[in-house]
């Protein structure tokens, strides 16, 4: 596949390829991909995820799960120790045979193959910040930062499928912490000359906006919603549409399928309702893609149960939780954005009589030609009269499940309130009303 560069649109609004079209970013966690699988278990992964039609892959470089100690599947580590017997981000291990970063340009090779992007994390947050949790250790400062970046920028300068991403779901609290990593972003923009977009992926309930939006390397936003039921993604994707100057914004964490709710397994699992939830009520908010995962696919989880974690906490193994349904239902919202003229779509939530909150709130998407409106307990929306200013429209049901569409009554606005009731209706049942303007009269 050729990889186009990516950029900003005009507006601010999305992401586009170098022709202009959109990149819809639809990615999926696999965080320890580097650290935890071997060549055959990724191009599993790959494939698998690739088939299902998604575009990236958000994946770390300097691992979570003991990334500096623990070596990858082949026994490497990604660094060496300097005089002082720390770990050094400055003495990447490029020792004879496959070493770590071999592992990693193999992966590379192979996900632009499959046309995946890897939104690549050179570290994850607790090398940067370890004071809240995390084994660590904190090894970045501004200069060995810096000096990492301007390595990996280097390194991967003419790799076509990178999206890079710093954070690593830890905040940042100190001077020093803003100094690693805006070293960082300074180091992989001089590295790689500009050629890969950059953002920053924030802790749980956060947005990489609220410390960042005005760096000027911060190309777009992130939020992470977290892995809570009652946390409601689109008043933070709201927020970040909000600002200015306008950034693109998806939420890169969202609830994973199979997560306990809210971290306890005794307040049930997440689903693929949830999952579907989390990516309809971003993307009609104004995100510019949108991001998927698994609980047991993240750090690709080989048995049960897992050590370090309160039992109960998996319920399945990696292998298995690929072919988990929200994975595959996730096409759908993309294909259903795509269908029509995505860059022309603007948050239209005011369009809705008697708009309601939380799991109840529409959000209504509206474009060139066309208005998108989700609920997600299949209940009745009701849209005001002008909202398809005056146009005669077509009318269809878009079915989450199975990306499968019915018609349903066509009208004109201008002519009162209109009420349209999905198929069906309850958790799981939720529906897309999709508004398509059409010339001539009814």
């Amino acid at each position: 596949m050729s990889f186009q560069k990516l950029s900003v649109s005009a507006d601010g609004r999305r992401l586009i390829q170098s022709d202009g079209s959109p990149f819809f970013y639809l990615g999926d966690t696999g965080w320890e991909l580097f650290h935890r699988l071997n060549r055959e278990d990724a191009v599993l992964y790959l494939q698998t995820r690739a088939d299902a039609g998604f575009t990236a892959i958000q994946a770390v470089a300097l691992a979570e799960f003991d990334g500096l100690e623990s070596p990858n599947a082949y026994g490497r580590r990604p660094l060496k120790r300097n005089s002082h017997g720390e770990w050094d981000p400055t003495l990447p291990d490029l020792d004879d045979g496959y070493d770590y970063w071999d592992h990693v340009d193999f992966i590379l090779l192979r996900a632009e193959r499959l046309g995946l992007y890897i939104a690549l994390l050179p570290t994850w947050g607790d090398k940067l910040n370890n004071r809240v949790w995390g084994k660590g250790p904190r090894i970045f400062d501004g200069g060995n930062a810096y000096a990492y970046g301007l390595w990996m920028g280097r390194r991967y300068a003419d790799r076509p499928n990178i999206i890079w991403v710093l954070g690593g779901d830890r905040p940042l609290e100190t001077r020093l912490h803003f100094e690693a990593v805006c070293g960082m972003a300074k180091g992989l923009r001089e590295g790689d000359g500009g050629a890969h977009l950059i953002t920053f992926h924030p802790t749980g309930g956060q947005h990489s906006s609220v410390p960042l939006h005005d760096e000027d390397w911060l190309d777009f936003n992130m939020i992470q919603s977290g892995h809570d039921r009652k946390r409601f993604n689109y008043e933070m994707i709201a927020k970040d549409y909000a600002l200015s100057p306008p950034k693109p914004i998806l939420d890169a964490e969202p609830g994973y399928e199979d997560h306990p709710d809210a971290f306890r397994p005794a307040n049930g699992f997440l689903d693929a309702a949830d999952a579907r939830q989390f990516a309809y009520m971003a993307l009609l908010s104004g995100g510019c893609g949108h991001t998927y995962g698994n609980h047991s696919v993240w750090g690709f989880v080989e048995s049960l149960p897992v050590d370090g974690f309160q039992p109960g906490h998996f319920c399945a193994t990696w292998r298995k939780a690929l072919y988990s349904p929200g994975a595959g239902q996730m096409r759908h919202a993309k294909d259903l954005l795509l269908s029509r003229d995505f860059l022309s779509g603007t948050p239209a939530p005011g369009l809705v009589e008697h708009q309601l909150e939380g799991t109840l709130h529409i959000p209504v998407l509206k474009g060139r030609d066309y208005l998108m409106a989700y609920a997600a307990m299949g209940q009745p929306i009701t849209l005001k009269a002008d909202c398809m200013d005056g146009a005669a429209f077509a009318a269809s049901w878009h079915d989450p499940r199975t990306g499968g569409n019915q018609p349903c009554d066509t009208g004109k606005s201008n002519s009162g309130p209109l009420t349209f009731y999905p198929p069906s209706g309850g958790r799981g049942q939720d529906w897309v009303l999709v508004l398509d303007v059409v010339k001539g009269e009814l």
